[in-house]
């Protein structure tokens, strides 16, 4: 009969795809031995195809997401040369919506596991162990299946108690220094049109009992990172409250949790048991999308921005939490100059990181079917990204991808926060700063070189003289303060402040004072920093310098 093989392409090395290890767990509970087999999108064509073929699949399975649904097309098309009689099904949200017609597309696949899979693909699984035929796979309920010529969709099937799922990952063999995803939730309360998870309005929770030996067991294990894939974490926000104050208990000091979460939501209890946590032991991805009135009702996204913004800053304040907040560019309503205003109001918040993405207009949502009327022209290919809409043409959507690009390099890197700071004060809005950034970079040419860390500083060093005629002492010194505070440099840039006067008294000071040789020592214009290397931020890795008297060191 053949083995029966799960294929999961992730977008990097370090991630994981729950989808496959649960189907997994689900099948091995009922007795189903399941393969799994694992890549990303940056792995040689040849070597994958070359690694399914030896598994010597019979029934092979997909998972299919925007960023590797091409690839996995590609593959399909050859493995189907190579394997004429086996079962090939594909699964996931790539595939879910409009199967019938992907089926029509696609002939090379026998069928599609529709939305929620653990009972289906069982019942798969189990159908082709007894030699079932592919017309008899039609009975199965979740299915979009080939019969005969033509295209059978089965009916839905019930959804699942959470508690029903078995834990995924009873042994995490080489995803121990991988990113471990993992839901105590399904459903979405929220019905954002932009969402897939908005369909699915049937919220449902894993019991905390579960939840809290699921999570003991990563602790335990000391895994770096797990990302819970809940939809809006804190939509309950007592159950968030309880597991949050459970992490905060068990902490081992090493184990990194990331929550996607409602910053509207969250309570003064919920805060005030986040500030007391070690700094890294979470972290939080808030989805604010737009500042604009107009385009939350028109999304029916249900926020109150002026309560997220103030619970962000108190977040914020206690400095032991990394928090990303995201935009998205081409809603409806969202103009060019709206979605300058929702940068800078967002900016101003000071996350972390700032995401901004652009809308992907995906099969199934409302947005798809409302495309025509807001006028969204998307790519026909994954992502689906939005080219232009009513409100905003393709120039402005490339305009916002350089400040994106610029944002990414200069703001979420962590590596520029001295010298970020003094330049958006010299713009009329740090939106501005990046969108002229931005174009210098295209006029120079800079954007389709790949650059070192030291050539970004160079190259800001340019746009600043270039722009103001000079560059100003400040800079200089605010650029050197954020190299030295990331790492100590072999060798210096030729523009950095020379310190060989003080050379042999900074030997002396490093001496006297009992201090590694790792530490720097920094003589800048109007005060000295030492740099201790020891001691970094946990939410950046960053040093931050303390200042000492240069009499100390020169005596």
């Amino acid at each position: 009969m053949g083995k029966v093989v799960l294929v999961a392409i992730n977008a990097k090395y370090i991630h994981s795809n729950l989808a496959v290890y649960s189907l997994r767990a689900y099948a091995a509970r009922a007795g189903q031995s399941v393969e799994i087999k694992e890549y990303t999108i940056n792995q040689p064509f040849g070597d994958i195809l070359k690694d399914i073929y030896k598994s010597q699949p019979g029934l092979l399975c997909f998972s299919c997401y925007i960023w590797n649904k091409s690839l996995v097309d590609s593959l399909i098309v050859e493995i189907r040369k190579l394997f004429p009689k086996i079962w090939i099904f594909t699964g996931g949200p790539e595939v879910t919506y409009h199967a019938d017609r992907y089926l029509e597309q696609d002939p090379a696949v026998d069928g599609v596991i529709r939305g929620e899979g653990e009972a289906s693909f069982l019942e798969l699984v189990e159908h082709f162990q007894r030699g079932g035929s592919m017309e008899g796979a039609a009975s199965i309920p979740g299915l979009t299946v080939r019969c005969g010529s033509g295209i059978c969709e089965t009916g839905g099937r019930e959804i699942l108690d959470m508690d029903e799922l078995p834990f995924p990952y009873g042994d995490l063999g080489d995803l121990s220094n991988r990113i471990i995803y993992y839901e105590s939730s399904r459903g979405c309360p929220f019905s954002c049109s932009y969402c897939l998870s908005s369909l699915d309005k049937k919220l449902r929770f894993r019991s905390l009992d579960l939840v809290k030996e699921e999570l003991q067991f990563f602790i335990d294990q000391k895994v770096p990172q797990v990302k819970f894939v809940d939809r809006t974490f804190n939509c309950d926000g007592m159950r968030a409250l309880e597991i949050w104050e459970f992490l905060a208990g068990q902490d081992q000091g090493l184990t990194n949790f990331h929550f996607e979460i409602g910053a509207d939501l969250l309570g003064e209890e919920e805060i005030a048991c986040m500030r007391a946590m070690r700094p890294g032991l979470i972290q939080l991805e808030i989805g604010v999308q737009s500042t604009n009135q107009d385009t939350i009702r028109e999304i029916h996204r249900k926020t109150d921005f002026e309560r997220a913004r103030a619970n962000v800053a108190q977040i914020r304040q206690g400095r032991n939490i990394h928090q990303h907040l995201d935009l998205i560019a081409g809603l409806p309503y969202e103009g060019y100059e709206s979605f300058m205003r929702s940068f800078d109001q967002v900016y101003q918040m000071r996350p972390q990181q700032l995401q901004l993405g652009f809308l992907k207009v995906l099969k199934g949502s409302r947005m798809e079917e409302m495309a025509g009327h807001y006028g969204c022209v998307y790519m026909d290919r994954e992502p689906y990204e939005v080219l232009a809409t009513r409100w905003i043409s393709y120039d402005g959507i490339l305009s916002l991808k350089k400040v994106e690009s610029m944002v990414e390099i200069y703001h979420n890197s962590g590596q520029f926060c001295h010298t970020l700071a003094l330049l958006e004060d010299m713009f009329s809005s740090p939106f501005v700063f990046y969108q002229e950034l931005g174009d210098f970079y295209e006029k120079r040419g800079y954007d389709v070189i790949s650059h070192s860390r030291l050539r970004r500083y160079e190259i800001l060093l340019e746009f600043m003289e270039e722009r103001t005629g000079s560059v100003q002492g400040a800079l200089i010194e605010s650029m050197t303060v954020d190299l030295y505070s990331r790492e100590k440099l072999k060798s210096r840039p030729v523009w950095m402040k020379e310190q060989t006067p003080w050379k042999e008294q900074i030997r002396g000071y490093i001496r006297r004072k009992g201090l590694p040789k790792t530490v720097h020592i920094e003589v800048l214009s109007r005060e000295v920093l030492l740099f201790d290397y020891r001691y970094r931020d946990p939410l950046t890795d960053n040093v931050h310098p303390s200042k000492i008297f240069l009499e100390h060191v020169l005596r």
